[in-house]
């Protein structure tokens, strides 16, 4: 058993993530701004901001792994990369394994091809986007000191397509996973948090930018 911080715990992808680590036996801290509709039983729920460098070191104290789930939108839009550099001083200091998880518009079609945020990107999307590209940009710089891991989802995730739990998922890496039939992959919140939390457990990759899909 592990004890996992996830900072952004009540978001979309967070809140799947602390069931997941949850229902896994895990020791849970979740971390955000506001409190769940629905807490998960065991799970302790701390809140503060994203950048609040004392509430953080309470929440990651004593952490094993620190999972960043935060969504760069509202209050947070354009401090996205503050926020994880205070994340990461404090995953540092603990000696705490770092998984962020990203966005689709950080991934390429091909290895020689542009983000797709790059091309013919929705527009409303790609400010949080190109913020998240910050955070990986400045993550490969080693700045951080920690041993991170950034993790895209594919082009359909969210909570206006929740899905289902399979309890089945692919990997990959930079390079977007496509679907058997060419439309645009997907997965669910569950399985999502699945994926991560295997990786919160396995410690298969670092300092390396994976993604999930269906």
């Amino acid at each position: 058993m592990a004890k996992i911080t996830v900072i952004g715990g009540t978001g979309y992808a967070g809140s799947h993530i602390v069931a997941e680590a949850a229902a896994r036996g895990h020791e849970v801290v979740s971390y955000s701004r506001n409190a769940p509709a629905t807490p998960v039983p065991g799970v302790t729920y701390q809140h503060g901001d994203a950048a609040d460098r004392a509430a953080l070191a309470a929440a990651i104290d004593g952490a094993d792994v620190v999972i960043g789930a935060l969504s760069p939108r509202g209050e947070l839009a354009g401090r996205a990369l503050d926020a994880y550099r205070a994340v990461a001083a404090q995953a540092k200091s603990s000696d705490d394994r770092l998984i962020i998880i990203g966005g689709f518009g950080g991934l390429r079609p091909a290895a020689d091809a542009p983000r797709f945020v790059e091309d013919n990107f929705p527009e409303a999307y790609r400010p949080e986007a190109l913020e998240m590209i910050s955070v990986l940009e400045w993550l490969e710089t080693g700045e951080s000191g920690t041993d991170w891991v950034f993790v895209s989802p594919p082009a359909i995730f969210g909570a206006h397509t929740p899905g289902e739990r399979t309890g089945t998922y692919r990997s990959g890496g930079r390079i977007a996973l496509e679907s058997a039939d060419g439309t645009p992959t997907t997965i669910s919140g569950a399985d999502f948090a699945i994926a991560i939390v295997d990786e919160a457990e396995s410690a298969r990759h670092h300092r390396d930018h994976i993604s999930f899909a269906s």
